[in-house]
């Protein structure tokens, strides 16, 4: 009987995400960026893709073009195959190569923008598999990594601090939710220490969007000697923020 409970509150609780995930637009939201620097990464990659296609464009209008005056014309069928040929380069360099979500150990590398932009590219390929309050706070730390990270960039990149924060950054902040989607589905609702795996993500992520607030202000107010502190706090509570269970 307490099995059969717990199935049926489980498969509740899975109906009430996916309802509240649907009215948010689905997995059509999935795709959205969740700051300003990871959409200036994936402009940055569809305008390559779009310089590429149309390069290959013009090479095949070239080769055309070179190929009628060699053999005096080209006639209909060289026309229909140089057309098929350009909507299918096209179509090809439009699409491919896609856009690489850097892995999990190399978020922390390069400069502050490019850990922040990796890290936000990062999260988004994580948020379909989060329940729906986790995605929405994933959403309020992206627009909250981009400001950090502005500010960040003014600092003295060897300041110990900017070292400790660019971690939770790129580190801890996607340690945690790489452990949790690392736990069986079937594993994320049940209780354990008074706590679901879904709650503890929670307000694992609640707690950092807290600490990624306090740390802007003292950047904002200069003060690096209190940052250093709060950095070190960071680095040793949220190093294993959710154990992996799986």
């Amino acid at each position: 009987m307490g099995s059969e409970t717990a199935d049926h509150a489980q498969i509740l609780q899975a109906a009430r995400n996916a309802l509240a995930f649907q009215q948010q637009g689905g997995r059509r939201a999935s795709g959205r960026s969740i700051g300003r620097r990871s959409a200036e990464l994936k402009r940055q990659h569809a305008l390559r893709k779009l310089m590429r296609a149309s390069l290959a464009v013009g090479v095949i209008l070239l080769a055309a073009i070179v190929a009628g005056f060699v053999i005096g014309g080209i006639g209909i069928g060289g026309f229909l195959l140089t057309l098929l040929a350009m909507i299918g380069a096209a179509v090809f360099f439009a699409t491919y190569p896609r856009l690489k979500i850097p892995a999990l150990g190399a978020l922390n590398r390069g400069d502050v923008r490019a850990t922040v932009g990796r890290t936000q590219l990062w999260l988004e390929s994580q948020r379909a598999d989060l329940p729906v309050p986790a995605a929405r706070q994933l959403d309020a730390i992206g627009t909250r990594l981009d400001a950090l990270g502005t500010q960040l960039a003014g600092i003295d990149p060897s300041e110990p601090a900017v070292g400790d924060v660019r971690r939770l950054i790129g580190e801890h902040l996607p340690d945690m939710v790489a452990s949790y989607t690392r736990i069986p589905a079937h594993l994320r609702n049940e209780t354990r220490s008074g706590k679901t795996s879904d709650a503890q993500l929670s307000e694992g992520l609640g707690k950092i969007t807290d600490e990624i607030d306090a740390l802007s202000r003292r950047l904002a107010e200069g003060d690096i000697d209190a940052l250093a502190t709060e950095a070190r706090y960071l680095d040793y509570r949220y190093g294993n923020a959710i154990e992996d269970k799986s």
